[in-house]
């Protein structure tokens, strides 16, 4: 991907990682550009099931509210059990990478997949476990692709939002 770039943010909460997507996207900002990964988030519910809805998914109990919103807006939308993860929500360019990375088995060195994804955007190794790690702990993990100049629309867009780590 020539001159494409990316940002990543870890939000503790899914209503913190929907907040940076809207921000995002009411500034202009393509949210086509936009991944999310993320387990869901801890409540009395537990989502029962997944379905497909032509190019949408959906859910019932616990996140679907959440995932369904977002999967309202972002593209691509995807639900993976990964070993040592579990059940995983995703959506954005990022899902292609993922399976990218399961079928072409670039998984070596005790990366994960969702690590093998994050590494073919040209995440370091030392920040792919760190994402991996948030998500393994119920945090949302907010992936901008874009140009340069995108990065940084994004960046000043997402500088006050509640992100807990912005590495890149």
């Amino acid at each position: 991907m020539p001159n494409e770039h990316s940002a990543i943010y870890v939000f503790n909460s899914h209503s913190d990682a929907e907040e940076a997507i809207k921000s995002l996207g009411k500034s202009g900002f393509d949210v086509k550009k936009l991944s999310l990964i993320g387990k869901g988030y801890h409540s009395e519910e537990h989502p029962i099931g997944f379905y497909s809805t032509g190019d949408r998914i959906k859910s019932w109990g616990g996140i679907g509210a959440f995932w369904g919103g977002i999967w309202g807006l972002l593209v691509a939308p995807a639900v993976f059990v990964l070993p040592g993860v579990g059940l995983v929500a995703m959506a954005g360019p990022i899902v292609a990478m993922l399976v990218a990375a399961l079928e072409g088995a670039v998984l070596v060195g005790g990366i994960s997949a969702i690590g093998g994804a994050l590494s073919m955007i040209g995440v370091s190794k030392d920040d792919v476990i760190k994402y991996d790690t948030a998500v393994k702990a119920d945090k949302f993990v907010l992936v901008v692709h874009g140009n340069a100049e995108e990065i940084i629309r994004a960046k000043n867009e997402l500088s006050s939002s509640r992100a807990v780590v912005d590495l890149q």
